[in-house]
């Protein structure tokens, strides 16, 4: 990833840690979820866990689920990935998970999120985003469980699920300014091509009118002769001009070049059957 990309995937974290539930039954969801955050060392993660904590306490409530870090998680996302838990839960267990366990990758062409946790914990994680419908496919990988999303507008709206408003607007902004980059090169480009082809075509054309009118193949004063003159004195000049100075239709011009380049090209195969000069 590039420093502005990493630099949002940051602030994506940011952001995402800096949210305080306000239900205590999903501060005990994302506390649940971020007991187990393997060997990340992270002070938003760390401020979160304290502030979240403390909050419970002064509540007066205690921790959802006990037991080792990740048998809390675990066992959280087997109770949440059920149809009676609530959405709220389910999306505060989700955020958590994606801070605790997350891999997030901007890079252009490769944006996904893969969250690595053990295999039977990815099983319920799949089963939670798949009740919310937020995208997300379970995968393999040595032994442990990964959920996996893939693609810009997937990780918007998951994101956008899960808080990070700021940041996806960031997103958003990104992608909508690399679209208008990829469609002014295209432009570009295609615009570049057609001048070339029109350049070679120009250059093809005047040399077969200038071959017509040294070879006398070109009846004098018709209208192929006159369009040879002004194609031969005129290489860059578009069908469009020849014809304006012309006083000619734009399709006549074409025609009458088409019919050069067709009779030069049999004369010079030596077929003098090329008949009578082109009017």
């Amino acid at each position: 990833m590039s420093r502005g990309e990493a630099d949002l995937v940051a602030s994506i974290r940011h952001e995402l840690a800096a949210i305080r539930p306000a239900r205590t039954c999903c501060i005990q969801a994302e506390l649940a979820a971020l007991a187990d955050s393997g060997r990340r060392v992270d002070v938003s993660l760390a401020r979160a866990v304290h502030e979240l904590g403390t909050e419970l306490s002064q509540r007066g409530a205690a921790r959802g689920w006990a037991g080792a870090p990740r048998n809390q998680a675990e066992s959280c996302a087997a109770d949440l990935a059920s149809t009676r838990s609530a959405q709220h839960c389910r999306l505060a267990l989700l955020r958590g998970r994606l801070l605790a366990r997350g891999s997030l990758s901007l890079a252009s062409g490769s944006v996904h999120l893969e969250i690595n946790v053990s295999s039977a914990e990815a099983t319920h994680l799949a089963r939670l985003t798949e009740l919310d419908q937020l995208g997300g496919h379970r995968r393999e990988r040595r032994g442990k469980g990964l959920l996996v999303w893939k693609g810009r507008e997937v990780l918007i709206d998951l994101l956008r699920r899960l808080g990070a408003t700021a940041a996806v607007a960031e997103m958003e902004a990104r992608g909508i300014g690399r679209e208008v980059r990829g469609n002014l090169n295209r432009s570009v480009n295609a615009e570049t091509a057609n001048l070339t082809r029109a350049v070679h075509a120009g250059m093809r054309q005047a040399r077969a009118c200038t071959a017509a009118l040294h070879e006398d193949l070109l009846q004098t004063d018709g209208v192929h002769e006159r369009v040879a003159r002004a194609r031969s004195g005129a290489p860059d000049a578009t069908l469009g001009e020849l014809a304006a100075e012309l006083d000619l239709a734009r399709s006549t011009v074409q025609r009458a070049l088409a019919e050069i380049e067709r009779r030069v090209s049999a004369a010079q195969a030596g077929g003098h059957s090329a008949g009578q000069p082109l009017r």
